[in-house]
């Protein structure tokens, strides 16, 4: 679809990367990764045509449509949420003025056999045809499916997108892009402004519904769920892997240990030419030799290692005096703005050690009780206990304007350094991406995402008791969120984490407080337990809100089954009475009574089976939905839409069960008394 031939780009006259050579096929889904300053965003504003190579060829079909999705964006004003997503459909709107447009002038001609008015009716059809194709009938409908899988209500339709936050204009745009079904999405960190159940919308929109996808982020779990090539930039050069993220680890992990041992080779073959020229330099009888490795030598392309991973750096948060026994404890807090209430009645208590993790959708009051929490906002309701010799540690979203602006990276680490640990100030500044020069640079020339990893580089050296962390992986690549997994897991105190990213908070919290509806509820375990739990509750609601037309024809069926199993107990019973009723006369008391209690005896015998066959199907149904649970319960599970699907026509098929089963039994009990008669 596109074919990338000998690409280069260079900024003044450093080469980004060059003689690079891919091809992006149809349904192709790529990762592109690389350290921070690789020139992954590069790539994409030069696939989409936004950034001329420096030498180099993109190649792509005429008809090829390009769908961009930058980290920063221009925004416009003076549309409503709807409005703006409906421009997605600019095409259908022009086709169907040309479909109106063709109407009136059938109506007003009146040549009806003439060639031109066959024409004219052969192109309506064929415009008309088209409009239906292109779905001109059901746009708005998949428009709002694209939005309130983005975390937008239907109540939200309808306003000004300049009442929201960048972050969620940011989804308008991404649901504008999505909406347009371009042959190739290129996106450059789409998760940053999502919650979970956005990014598992996205996912499963990108897995089943994109054409071919390339994509940047520093969400492992989003990259696994959606990607199955992976294309490197590294060295100024390419690495195309034909597996998934994490299988890409490992395979770049033994490339690079080839790399190592190739260019040791290379380093002692290169000392043992040098060695020769120097010693037989001056003299005549060894002049040619001496010319040809010298020649050899320039010839030599050198090679080139990656960038050691220095991800294995052990860093530890400087715990104090332990706290008491319960840091925190919320009973029945709450918050409102104006009249808007935020959250009502939150009780929950949280033990020293404890590490914990704040999830929702946003807008519904993470932030703002965490803000509660560290003492930012008092006027809420309830009460909030901080226990005895609390010291908290606050990493806000807006914490990177907060940096003293006077000093250099390295100074604004080293005032709050103690210990042993200032020898290490390099080391543990390089793990954040702020090696060599970078550790020199002013704080005030930083962008906005270095900032935000010097100010948790910062709190990273406090000695507090207590963190509180608000979304601190927003801007970190995968090698510094692995370093500060670690030193949150070897924090000694409570930490309580607001984040969406899910392998960030895998194998890290033990508890999750899940916001939403004006409500906190606690759920005990992990984020792919928590998830598993709220994506099955998900599914039952759907199936609910879809299914409700059948279920209310199944319900109807198994009234009739049960009215025509009354209607076969009432005969029974009347047999059985008239058969009673004729014990007393010798002459009913013949080959017929018989004929009819073995009847009897057979009908019921088929209701007894027809119990067991119940049973049986419960028993077995509420098996397999028990070990399908414990598989969605894994990472690989959650992330599975297949076993959702699976989950969800086993519950209908086991409430279907009990239902056959209810009725089964009310007949047999029914005709029970008549049968012992």
């Amino acid at each position: 679809m596109i074919s990338v031939d000998g690409l280069k780009v260079e900024f003044g006259a450093t080469p980004l990367f060059e003689e690079v050579s891919y091809v992006i096929n149809k349904k192709d889904r790529i990762a592109l990764v690389g350290k921070n300053g690789a020139g992954k965003s590069t790539m994409l504003k030069v696939l989409a045509g936004l950034q001329p190579p420096t030498a180099g060829v993109v190649s792509l079909p005429r008809d090829c449509t390009i769908g961009y999705l930058p980290q920063v964006m221009a925004l416009t004003d003076g549309r409503t949420v709807m409005e703006e997503a409906e421009l997605a459909f600019e095409h259908i709107f022009e086709l169907q003025e040309r479909i109106e447009r063709l109407n009136r002038e059938l109506s007003e001609r009146t040549d009806y056999y003439s060639d031109a008015y066959r024409d004219l009716i052969d192109t309506f059809t064929h415009a008309q045809e088209r409009f239906l194709l292109m779905g001109g009938t059901n746009y708005r409908a998949e428009i709002e499916r694209t939005l309130q899988g983005l975390g937008f209500e239907r109540g939200d339709f309808n306003r000004p997108t300049g009442e929201f936050s960048g972050g969620w204009r940011m989804r308008i745009e991404l649901a504008k892009l999505l909406l347009r079904h371009p042959d190739v999405l290129l996106l450059d960190e789409p998760t940053n402004h999502l919650d979970i159940e956005s990014i598992q919308w996205l996912e499963q929109f990108l897995a089943t519904r994109a054409n071919a996808v390339v994509l940047v982020s520093h969400d492992r779990a989003f990259l696994n769920n959606v990607t199955t090539r992976t294309i490197e930039i590294s060295c100024r050069h390419i690495y195309d892997y034909k597996v998934k993220y994490d299988a890409f680890v490992k395979l770049r992990q033994e490339r690079r240990e080839q790399q190592l041992r190739a260019y040791e080779n290379q380093r002692k073959q290169i000392e043992e030419t040098e060695a020769f020229i120097e010693r037989f330099r001056y003299k005549a009888t060894k002049a040619v030799q001496v010319q040809s490795r010298i020649k050899q030598l320039a010839k030599l392309e050198r090679i080139e290692v990656d960038e050691v991973d220095n991800s294995a750096l052990r860093l530890k948060f400087v715990c104090c005096s332990p706290s008491g026994s319960y840091p925190l404890v919320c009973d029945g807090v709450g918050k409102a703005f104006d009249g808007h209430t935020v959250f009502s009645d939150v009780t929950f208590t949280i033990a020293r050690g404890e590490k914990v993790a704040f999830v929702g959708r946003n807008g519904e009051g993470k932030s703002t009780l965490v803000k509660c929490i560290t003492g930012e906002i008092a006027d809420y309701t309830g009460h909030l206990t901080l226990g005895h010799n609390v010291r908290i540690g606050y990493f806000a979203q807006n914490q990177a304007q907060l940096l003293d602006e006077r000093y250099t990276v390295f100074e604004t680490i080293d005032r709050v350094a103690t210990g042993d640990i200032r020898l290490k100030i390099r080391d543990i500044l390089g793990a954040f991406m702020f090696g060599g020069e970078a550790s020199d640079k002013p704080v005030k020339v930083l962008s906005g995402g270095e900032r935000t990893r010097l100010a948790l580089v910062k709190l990273l050296l406090e000695p507090v008791n207590f963190l509180v962390l608000d979304e601190p992986t927003n801007h970190l690549d995968m090698r510094s969120k692995d370093v500060l997994k670690e030193a949150i897991r070897g924090f000694e105190g409570t930490v309580i984490v607001v984040s969406h990213d899910r392998d960030f908070l895998d194998g890290l919290v033990s508890k999750v407080y899940e916001f939403g509806g004006g409500r906190v509820k606690e759920h005990l375990g992990g984020i792919y337990d928590f998830l598993s739990k709220h994506n099955a509750a998900l599914a039952g609601e759907r199936i609910d809100a879809c299914f409700k037309p059948v279920m209310y024809k199944k319900e109807t069926a198994v009234a009739k089954e049960a009215a025509a199993a009354k209607a076969v107990g009432d005969g029974l019973e009347t047999a059985a009475t008239g058969a009673s009723a004729t014990v007393a006369k010798p002459e009913a008391t013949g080959a017929k009574g018989h004929v009819e209690r073995k009847e009897r005896s057979k009908r019921f015998k088929k209701m007894e089976q027809r119990v067991a066959a119940c049973e049986a199907r419960i028993e077995a149904t509420e098996s397999a939905i028990s070990g399908l649970e414990s598989r969605m319960a894994t990472p690989e599970g959650a992330a599975d839409t297949a076993l959702y699907e699976e989950y969800r026509q086993l519950k209908a098929r086991l409430e279907e069960a009990m239902e056959a089963w209810e009725s089964a039994s009310t007949e047999l009990e029914e005709n029970r008394i008549p049968q012992d008669a």
